[in-house]
């Protein structure tokens, strides 16, 4: 089982592809991290050897690459000065809407969530008078 960074690597997957499931490493990093680490691309995980898997480790860390909880620690941290000083990003990320300029009258759902039907509700009957059975004295 290849643990780097604090993630299994699942183990029947390419190297190159398994690389892609660390957070802030697409498809194209990987590739490089591995050709750097001079691995064939094509091997699985589970054929790893423990001093490969050593080398992409290292690279990882020594590249000033940050993936992870730095990363994640990092955007959070973006995300917030923006809402601390007030900038209109930060505003709407407060009200969770789309930040960078897309329309929200009738997309942006993955945002704001699901439809909530707003208008045409019908009143309810008022209640009836007092029943007619009973005489007046």
């Amino acid at each position: 089982m290849a643990r780097i960074a604090g993630v299994d690597l699942p183990k029947e997957k390419r190297v190159d592809i398994a690389l892609s499931y660390l957070y802030g490493v697409g498809r194209p990093m990987a590739g490089r991290i591995v050709a750097e680490a001079q691995v064939d691309p094509s091997t699985r995980v589970k054929n790893l050897t423990e001093s490969e898997i050593n080398k992409i480790s290292t690279l990882i860390s020594n590249r000033t690459l940050k993936v992870e909880g730095d990363l994640r620690r990092e955007i959070q941290q973006n995300v917030r000065r923006l809402i601390d000083i007030n900038s209109y990003r930060g505003f709407r990320h407060r009200r969770n809407l789309p930040v960078r300029g897309q329309r929200t009258k009738t997309n942006a759902r993955t945002r704001r969530g699901r439809r909530k039907t707003v208008g045409a509700a019908r009143a309810e009957k008022p209640a009836a008078a007092k029943p007619a059975g009973s005489p007046a004295k």
